[in-house]
């Protein structure tokens, strides 16, 4: 990464932990950094979204992220191709949230708060502890 990129991405990625606007000035200055985000996407205070590969992020449409979530797309210089987190439509993501590499969040999921995900999750699926496991399969996405 070019200097001179890696040193926008940043002031991006710090403007957007509590500048005003989860669902306009949020989402805009992640999509600049690089992240892949659908439409209706709600991104509260202080998220942390991939701050060195941002383009390895994708977010689909109508998706929350909870206040201090963090979604890590790589670990120190181990970045494989393509997309490394993909985060499907519909799913809603608490408070405190960990998003850790190479995992799928199936779509009209949800996380619960303060939750650990090293390992990918199927759709409709509620998840909690650290780490992630499933405590329900839901009938209709429950975000």
């Amino acid at each position: 990464m070019n200097i001179i990129k890696s040193i926008r991405n940043r002031i991006f990625q710090l403007l957007a932990l509590y500048i005003p606007g989860s669902t306009s000035i949020r989402v805009w200055l992640h999509r600049k950094r690089g992240v892949q985000i659908g439409e209706d996407v709600f991104i509260s205070t202080a998220v942390i979204i991939e701050t060195e590969y941002p383009e390895k992020v994708s977010i689909g449409k109508n998706v929350t992220l909870g206040i201090r979530s963090t979604i890590i797309a790589h670990f120190n210089d181990q970045v494989s191709s393509g997309i490394t987190v993909n985060i499907e439509d519909d799913v809603y993501i608490g408070p405190g949230v960990i998003i850790l590499p190479n995992v799928i969040i199936g779509k009209g999921s949800v996380i619960s708060a303060g939750s650990v995900v090293k390992t990918s999750i199927p759709p409709k699926s509620m998840v909690a502890g650290n780490p992630a496991k499933i405590v329900a399969i839901c009938e209709k996405p429950l975000a």
